[in-house]
């Protein structure tokens, strides 16, 4: 039963651990990515034009359409240059507040009268040596133009902007080493784009199913267009995890099913001393099927007593987790200070019944060899 018990607690807090892994990665994206994005199903860009715009907004439960264009660029602050990618976002970027807790300096701006502002990355504004408080330096940002037949002077390969750096966001490595917002103006003028976009963003109402707004619009936009919500933007990372988790079940699963030698061999043993006592049960009228159910139940005993105990010890230790962070990450540099976990009543249903299969089937043979004594060789 205490093998059982110990199995039971590692798994529940396994699958556990998972789940607040799952949930962490979403709300790390969530706080960049849009709710719903519409992109080009082929081809890198499309035309934007007034009528689809209006009829994006007209779908129920959209709240916020923000027009986007990105593309990598170089940028140079003073004698640093560093590779990024530019996202050029309209002004109702700001509405839907997603970096708003995220920004670690700066204001969160996109222009002031006639200035432009940029919000970059930390990663970026390290590698870059870009001061707290910079009033005076500009970045300044380069874009390959199409080439021209017999184009000798380097001018003529880059277009040059500049802007000034305003706001400093922190949030998952790979955003902060790769995106630098701008105004959409300024992007479009700077790629040479005019009524082209590479993406919509789609804030959805309060009030309204995301998949419901998902269906909505892939159904207004045709094949055209690709229509995706916040998990499908990153279907593979958590399709990883998810495969990962099911690894984790199987192979706790594993471990539970040789924990249950303990309980066959106990059996085993029960059913070599008792034979005696059995075989007295036959004479006075007791069939095959009751021995064989008396073991059974005894490895009923103890699969459901090591499940309880297990379970119930892992649900404290998942709460100590949740509200006091016991188990640390180990890391200054993580996101985290402690393992997340995220209990589910599912997986502690699964785990429940995984091991009462497990042990059913460790205590059957016992049982039916119990249940095939002879009388008079024991009497």
């Amino acid at each position: 039963m205490f093998g059982v018990a110990i199995g039971t607690m590692a798994l529940v807090i396994a699958l556990s651990v998972m789940n607040g892994l799952k949930e962490n990665i979403r709300s790390l994206y969530g706080s960049f990515d849009p709710e719903i994005k519409i992109s080009a199903s082929s081809g890198k860009s499309f035309e934007m034009t007034e009528a689809l715009l209006t009829a994006i907004n007209s779908v129920e439960g959209v709240e916020l359409v923000t027009e986007v264009v990105e593309d990598n660029a170089l940028i140079e602050y003073q004698d640093d240059q560093v590779i990024v990618k530019i996202k050029g976002v309209g002004e109702n970027f700001l509405s839907e507040k997603r970096l708003k807790d995220q920004i670690i300096e700066g204001e969160l701006k996109l222009s002031e009268g006639k200035i432009r502002y940029a919000i970059i990355g930390r990663a970026t504004q390290l590698a870059l040596s870009i001061p707290p408080e910079n009033e005076f330096n500009p970045l300044k940002v380069y874009y390959p133009k199409a080439l021209k037949i017999g184009a000798v002077d380097p001018g003529d390969l880059f277009k040059q902007k500049s802007i000034m750096p305003g706001a400093v966001f922190a949030i998952e490595q790979q955003y902060t080493e790769e995106y630098v917002f701008v105004p959409l103006d300024f992007a479009l003028d700077l790629f040479g784009m005019k009524d082209q976009r590479t993406s919509l963003e789609i804030k959805t109402g309060a009030r309204y199913n995301v998949k419901g707004v998902q269906r909505r619009l892939k159904s207004l936009l045709g094949s055209e267009f690709e229509v995706l919500n916040g998990d499908e933007q990153h279907a593979s990372l958590l399709r990883a995890i998810r495969i990962e988790k099911l690894f984790v079940f199987l192979v706790f699963s594993f471990i539970l099913a040789i924990a249950s030698f303990n309980t066959f061999f106990a059996l085993t043993m029960l059913g070599i001393e008792k034979k005696k006592d059995m075989a007295i049960l036959h004479s006075l009228g007791a069939s095959r099927n009751l021995i064989k159910r008396i073991f059974l139940s005894e490895g009923a005993i103890i699969a459901f007593t090591g499940a309880f105990f297990g379970l119930l010890l892992g649900l404290t230790l998942l709460f100590l987790q949740q509200e006091f962070g016991l188990v640390s990450m180990g890391m200054q540099s993580s996101i985290l200070e402690a393992y997340p976990v995220k209990m589910q009543f599912t997986d502690f249903l699964y785990t429940a019944i995984s091991i009462i299969i497990i042990t059913f089937l460790a205590s059957y043979r016992p049982a039916l060899q119990s249940s095939r004594i002879k009388i008079g060789e024991n009497l």
